[in-house]
């Protein structure tokens, strides 16, 4: 039977949380001694780990036929892959920035100045279409440190926190696009491998849904089950409860995290009581 070949960063936050969602999906991987190519144990599926830059053409070459990597580094290559699901982890921005003391506001500020950047195929088209002419200096690393030895007076990288530009002096002064990590594919999958990359993408749209998904429970008087339905999003509709005390019912339900906090003002006016969050491990619909 063929297995699913899938890349992942070899090392770093990419790395870890690119394992913990396929731990999640109940997929076995054991890399205790470093290997560079590791079989999942229960599943159709080996790993490489893979320099960060270097997967994408891995990927176009079909040297490997799905990858767990930032959507910035496939924009910035240009390769001929499809992003087939956004995985919501490893979240960041691609942005310009330039010294603190420095004046000016937005793109408009590099024309006629110079940039530093590991992403100089991005900066170019994002320049180009705002009619920005500058100097671009492909920097591998610590980019920050471009403008404090007087190689550029701003740079364009990856900001998650903010904190790095902090500490070397710099403020942010134009978000170029946001990226976040993603299931990438290459262009020519068997069709064996798809079935296998189809019971893949199963297992992790049940563990996304479940992430950001709560189970809610909570008391309600028979009387206001219907007002308090009424107020709780949910796939179908709540499951209701007798409780020991006459004329109340618990009642339980699924509802986003964030849309929890909308509603709760609601919910306690409608009548609820004892309302209880508890966090789902997988939800499949």
């Amino acid at each position: 039977m063929s297995k699913l070949k899938i890349a992942i960063q070899k090392s770093g936050r990419l790395n870890e949380d690119s394992l913990k969602l396929l731990k999640s999906c109940g997929i076995k991987i054991d890399n205790g001694r470093d290997q560079l190519k590791v079989p999942a144990t229960n599943f159709p599926m080996e790993v490489f780990f893979l320099r960060n830059s270097d997967i994408p053409q891995y990927l176009e070459d079909g040297i490997v036929d799905i990858a767990i990597v930032g959507e910035n580094l496939l924009i910035e290559q240009e390769k001929d892959i499809a992003t087939i699901s956004n995985l919501g982890f490893s979240k960041c921005r691609v942005s310009l920035a330039i010294p603190k003391e420095a004046e000016g506001k937005g793109v408009s500020y590099f024309e006629g100045k110079k940039i530093a950047t590991s992403y100089p195929n991005t900066v170019k088209q994002y320049l180009a279409k705002n009619n920005v002419n500058t100097e671009i200096h492909k920097i591998s690393g610590s980019v920050e440190i471009a403008p404090n030895i007087g190689l550029a007076d701003g740079i364009c990288d990856i900001v998650s926190t903010g904190s790095t530009l902090f500490k070397n002096g710099l403020k942010e002064i134009e978000v170029m696009f946001k990226s976040q990590a993603v299931l990438a594919a290459c262009p020519t999958l068997s069709e064996e491998k798809k079935d296998i990359l189809d019971k893949l993408l199963f297992r992790i749209n049940a563990v996304l849904k479940a992430k950001n998904t709560r189970y809610v429970l909570m008391n309600v008087p028979n009387d206001k089950i219907e007002e308090v339905s009424n107020i709780l999003p949910v796939l179908k509709s709540p499951t209701v409860m007798p409780l020991a005390e006459e004329g109340w019912s618990s009642l339980h339900s699924v509802i986003d995290e964030d849309q929890f906090w909308e509603v709760i003002d609601s919910l306690k006016a409608a009548g609820a009581e004892g309302i209880l969050i508890i966090p789902i491990e997988k939800m499949v619909a």
